[in-house]
């Protein structure tokens, strides 16, 4: 996907093109195609901060929308239970093929939805209903499939949390250990949805050893980065990587599991039958033009870009007394506390979306109340760089404190930026 800069990027009117074929949609059925362009526009008329979002390519949305899509086909690659899986046959070994090239992995499997559904494969391949496993508490950044009472996980496993230091923000790797030691957990999960910085694997991996653990590392986040080169990777230290398609990796929602080779054929069976049944051949074929993008030189640009970016934003936002949580970011996503500048993060979140910014809440380590958690992954797909960041940051301020008139004002130069770097 061509990144846009500020020099190829010129104030255009809201986005109301399609794929060719949307005019058939609107004939057919105007209602969706309504929802589409208002979607379509949506997207370009504000700033894209949620941490799990990006811009696909047009290449990846092509792939998406095309005739794969049509295709039943349980099974893998010359083991189909549905003939005519030919074609589709040849899309998924690409797919399994640039994935373990790009990761530097044993085995692939490309099947899964989402991450959550790379996640329960990896726990049915690996766990039995019961198993103790230790991940990063849902308080601390945790996501549901790492032990959350409402998900599958928390009702089929004894999930052991574990946190990070008090003061600093930081993973506790003392605690880690300490737990593991006494639960003798049979899987310990390193990941999170809001943990800023990276991870040490070689810790984690030292810490299974020592209570003969599985390490699952759940990579769902750093993926993209990982494939550009701008976060360490998980690979030399986890038996198994679960991982979503999309957030930074600037492919299709969808899943993917990396292990070794001597851990393939469980996790295969696990997803499919155990778990899953037809995959969905025209999100493989996207996850395929996906992985070829992120090898290139550009991607990895990117990548480097889209930290760069997260690092100024944080500055910037610390500036205006924002509490950002470990004091910074190695990574694509920020959290902070919004309340030095006297609100809380799900009001912060209102006024933000008021005025165009649109981004979530989480969970604050030892907090009584929610942060705020962001991300530069779409931005800088859009060519946004420092000194927008920079922007970015006393506008939230700007937001956080308008009222009135001043709204508005602060609504119009979001949208100014939005019309200098479209998404498409």
């Amino acid at each position: 996907m061509p990144v846009r800069t500020a020099a190829t990027a010129t104030a255009t009117a809201p986005v109301t093109t399609a794929p060719a074929d949307f005019d058939a949609l609107r004939r057919q059925d105007p209602e969706i195609a309504e929802v589409i362009l208002g979607e379509t526009n949506r997207q370009a008329d504000s700033l894209q901060l949620i941490a799990a979002e990006n811009f696909t390519s047009p290449a990846v949305l092509a792939a998406l929308g095309s005739p794969l899509a049509n295709k039943y086909a349980e099974g893998y690659p010359g083991a189909r239970h549905h003939g005519g899986c030919e074609l589709v046959d040849a899309a998924e070994r690409i797919a399994i093929e640039r994935a373990t090239a790009l990761f530097g992995a044993e085995h692939a499997n490309v099947q899964p939805h989402s991450g959550s559904s790379a996640v329960l494969a990896a726990y049915a391949a690996l766990l039995r209903p019961g198993d103790t496993v230790l991940a990063m508490g849902l308080a601390f950044g945790g996501h549901l499939t790492h032990g959350s009472p409402a998900n599958f996980s928390g009702r089929w496993f004894e999930f052991v949390p574990y946190g990070v230091d008090a003061e600093t923000g930081l993973l506790d790797y003392d605690q880690v250990r300490r737990l593991a030691r006494e639960h003798r957990p049979k899987a310990i999960v390193c990941g999170s949805i809001s943990y800023p910085r990276h991870p040490d694997y070689e810790a984690f991996r030292e810490i299974a050893d020592e209570v003969g653990a599985y390490l699952i590392a759940d990579a769902a986040h750093p993926m993209g980065l990982i494939a550009g080169g701008a976060a360490p990777s998980p690979l030399p230290y986890a038996d198994v990587v679960c991982a979503t398609t999309h957030k930074v990796l600037r492919g299709p929602r969808g899943g993917m599991v990396l292990c070794g080779s001597h851990l393939a054929e469980r996790i295969d069976r696990a997803v499919f039958p155990f778990t899953q049944g037809g995959a969905q051949m025209h999100t493989i074929a996207a996850k395929a033009v996906a992985f070829g993008e992120a090898a290139t030189p550009a991607f990895a640009a990117y990548a480097h870009r889209v930290v760069a970016n997260a690092k100024v934003l944080a500055e910037g936002l610390a500036a205006e007394d924002f509490a950002i949580t470990t004091g910074g970011t190695d990574t694509h996503l920020i959290t902070a506390d919004p309340a030095p500048l006297g609100v809380d993060g799900r009001t912060a979140r209102g006024r933000l979306a008021a005025a165009g910014m649109v981004l979530d809440t989480c969970a604050l380590p030892y907090g009584d109340g929610r942060g705020i958690r962001l991300g530069t992954a779409a931005l800088t797909t859009q060519g946004m760089g420092e000194p927008e960041m920079a922007r970015i940051a006393a506008l939230f301020t700007a937001a956080l404190r308008a009222e009135g008139d001043e709204t508005h004002r602060v609504r119009r130069e979001v949208r100014e930026l939005s019309e200098r770097f479209r998404p498409y």
